[in-house]
Protein backbone atom coordinates (compact mmCIF):
# COMPACT_ATOMS: atom_id res chain seq x y z
CA UNK A 1 0.00 0.00 0.00
CA UNK A 2 1.16 3.39 -0.86
CA UNK A 3 2.15 6.10 1.69
CA UNK A 4 3.66 8.74 0.40
CA UNK A 5 2.05 10.49 -2.94
CA UNK A 6 4.11 13.63 -4.16
CA UNK A 7 2.28 16.79 -5.27
CA UNK A 8 3.18 18.76 -8.34
CA UNK A 9 1.13 22.40 -9.16
CA UNK A 10 1.45 23.02 -12.95
CA UNK A 11 0.43 25.90 -15.00
CA UNK A 12 -1.32 23.71 -17.33
CA UNK A 13 -2.05 19.92 -15.40
CA UNK A 14 -3.68 19.11 -18.74
CA UNK A 15 -0.56 19.44 -20.17
CA UNK A 16 1.50 18.07 -17.84
CA UNK A 17 -0.60 14.81 -17.70
CA UNK A 18 0.01 14.42 -21.51
CA UNK A 19 3.74 15.28 -21.06
CA UNK A 20 4.77 13.17 -17.64
CA UNK A 21 2.88 10.18 -19.92
CA UNK A 22 4.97 10.69 -23.03
CA UNK A 23 8.27 11.72 -21.09
CA UNK A 24 8.36 9.58 -18.06
CA UNK A 25 5.99 7.02 -18.64
CA UNK A 26 3.31 7.61 -16.02
CA UNK A 27 -0.37 6.66 -17.01
CA UNK A 28 -3.77 8.50 -15.82
CA UNK A 29 -5.52 6.64 -12.47
CA UNK A 30 -8.24 9.99 -11.92
CA UNK A 31 -8.38 13.13 -12.99
CA UNK A 32 -10.74 15.22 -11.38
CA UNK A 33 -12.05 18.60 -13.31
CA UNK A 34 -13.43 21.93 -11.83
CA UNK A 35 -17.31 22.75 -12.28
CA UNK A 36 -14.99 25.11 -15.34
CA UNK A 37 -13.71 21.92 -17.30
CA UNK A 38 -10.15 22.74 -15.70
CA UNK A 39 -8.18 19.58 -13.96
CA UNK A 40 -8.88 20.33 -10.07
CA UNK A 41 -6.73 16.92 -9.24
CA UNK A 42 -5.02 14.32 -10.98
CA UNK A 43 -3.74 11.02 -9.67
CA UNK A 44 -0.73 9.45 -12.21
CA UNK A 45 0.81 6.08 -11.44
CA UNK A 46 3.98 4.29 -12.69
CA UNK A 47 4.83 0.71 -11.23
CA UNK A 48 3.68 1.06 -7.87
CA UNK A 49 4.04 4.52 -7.37
CA UNK A 50 1.92 7.15 -7.36
CA UNK A 51 1.53 11.46 -7.56
CA UNK A 52 -1.09 13.76 -7.51
CA UNK A 53 -1.18 17.09 -9.75
CA UNK A 54 -3.43 20.05 -9.87
CA UNK A 55 -3.53 23.35 -11.16
CA UNK A 56 -1.60 26.78 -10.16
CA UNK A 57 -2.63 30.44 -10.84
CA UNK A 58 0.59 31.86 -11.67
CA UNK A 59 4.46 30.35 -12.39
CA UNK A 60 6.27 29.04 -9.61
CA UNK A 61 10.19 30.50 -9.24
CA UNK A 62 12.23 27.63 -11.02
CA UNK A 63 13.66 25.14 -8.31
CA UNK A 64 17.60 24.92 -8.10
CA UNK A 65 18.82 21.34 -9.36
CA UNK A 66 19.53 20.69 -5.58
CA UNK A 67 16.65 21.99 -3.75
CA UNK A 68 14.51 19.00 -3.86
CA UNK A 69 13.65 15.53 -6.23
CA UNK A 70 11.61 12.52 -6.55
CA UNK A 71 13.61 9.38 -7.16
CA UNK A 72 11.60 6.91 -9.20
CA UNK A 73 13.00 3.49 -10.01
CA UNK A 74 12.94 2.50 -13.40
CA UNK A 75 13.69 -1.46 -14.69
CA UNK A 76 15.91 0.63 -17.57
CA UNK A 77 17.78 4.16 -16.87
CA UNK A 78 19.02 4.37 -20.14
CA UNK A 79 15.95 3.49 -22.50
CA UNK A 80 13.85 5.57 -19.82
CA UNK A 81 16.11 8.82 -20.09
CA UNK A 82 15.93 8.43 -24.41
CA UNK A 83 12.28 8.30 -24.12
CA UNK A 84 12.71 11.72 -21.62
CA UNK A 85 14.68 13.22 -24.17
CA UNK A 86 12.94 12.47 -26.24
CA UNK A 87 9.64 14.17 -24.81
CA UNK A 88 11.67 17.45 -24.68
CA UNK A 89 12.59 16.76 -20.89
CA UNK A 90 16.04 18.66 -19.94
CA UNK A 91 18.42 16.02 -19.35
CA UNK A 92 20.59 17.78 -16.35
CA UNK A 93 22.75 14.95 -15.19
CA UNK A 94 23.29 12.14 -17.95
CA UNK A 95 23.18 8.29 -16.68
CA UNK A 96 26.06 7.51 -14.72
CA UNK A 97 26.71 4.52 -12.34
CA UNK A 98 27.03 4.70 -9.12
CA UNK A 99 29.67 3.40 -6.17
CA UNK A 100 26.94 1.00 -4.88
CA UNK A 101 25.03 -0.31 -7.90
CA UNK A 102 22.45 1.75 -9.33
CA UNK A 103 21.87 3.57 -12.56
CA UNK A 104 20.66 6.92 -12.32
CA UNK A 105 19.60 9.91 -14.25
CA UNK A 106 18.31 13.52 -13.40
CA UNK A 107 15.51 15.40 -15.57
CA UNK A 108 13.87 18.65 -15.58
CA UNK A 109 10.24 18.46 -15.80
CA UNK A 110 7.88 21.24 -18.10
CA UNK A 111 7.69 23.13 -15.07
CA UNK A 112 11.40 22.76 -14.25
CA UNK A 113 11.30 20.06 -11.05
CA UNK A 114 13.80 18.14 -11.10
CA UNK A 115 13.30 14.36 -11.38
CA UNK A 116 15.69 11.81 -10.64
CA UNK A 117 15.27 8.10 -12.30
CA UNK A 118 17.52 4.87 -11.57
CA UNK A 119 17.81 0.97 -11.03
CA UNK A 120 18.33 1.40 -7.35
CA UNK A 121 15.08 0.37 -4.94
CA UNK A 122 16.06 0.55 -1.30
Amino acid sequence: MRTIYPIFRYSDPRAAIDWLGAAFGFRVHAVHEAPDGTVAHAELVLDTGMIMLGGRADAAPRPAEDDWSVYVAVPDVDVHCARARAAGAEIIREPFDTDYGSRDYAARDLAGNVWSFGTYRP
